[in-house]
């Protein structure tokens, strides 16, 4: 998580309220070790300005950062877990969505096949139909041509039967 302004201020409150009630300390732990006044002051001072330093991390800061960083991967975690879930769930609702289209799309194709057959059906008995028309009109055709051939071959058998009679 975030640390806030004021938590960042606490903590270097914190740190600089520590090195001045312990300025005096740390001043004359630095004389006993064998450094002058002047040394120790110096010293001092530098620690102060490196704790001041604003782009300088604590181990608890990096800690919480760690924490916080931890934080995030286990809701990274958990948001995956929920989109698989997720995705699982449209899966599954797109799979049956399509199953529902096929079975639609079977049926609809059925149909068609059906009417198609029942045109064909339909077809042919007109065909059949038509072809019995044609074959009386044909037959009848027949019978008119050779009713009128024969009315003609009877004219000519008269016509050279006469003509006959009368070159005799």
């Amino acid at each position: 998580m975030a640390q806030t302004a004021y938590q960042t201020q606490s903590k270097e409150s914190t740190i600089m309220n520590y090195l001045a009630s312990d300025t005096f300390q740390i001043l004359e732990d630095l004389e006993e070790s064998g450094l002058d006044k002047k040394q120790a002051k110096a010293i001092f001072q530098v620690i102060r300005q490196s704790h001041e330093a604003k782009d300088v991390a604590t181990k608890a800061d990096i800690a919480d950062v760690k924490r916080d960083i931890a934080d995030v991967k286990k809701e990274i975690a958990d948001v995956r877990k929920d989109l698989s879930a997720e995705i699982a769930d449209v899966r599954k609702d797109l799979s049956a969505e399509i199953a529902d289209i096929r079975k639609d799309i079977d049926t609809r194709f059925e149909k068609v096949d059906a009417q198609f057959a029942d045109v064909r059906k339909d077809m042919e008995s007109q065909f059949a139909d038509i072809r019995k028309d044609m074959n009386n009109k044909l037959e009848k055709l027949g019978l008119s041509l050779t009713i009128k051939m024969g009315g003609m071959i009877g004219f000519l058998v008269v016509s050279i039967g006469l003509m006959l009679k009368y070159l005799r």
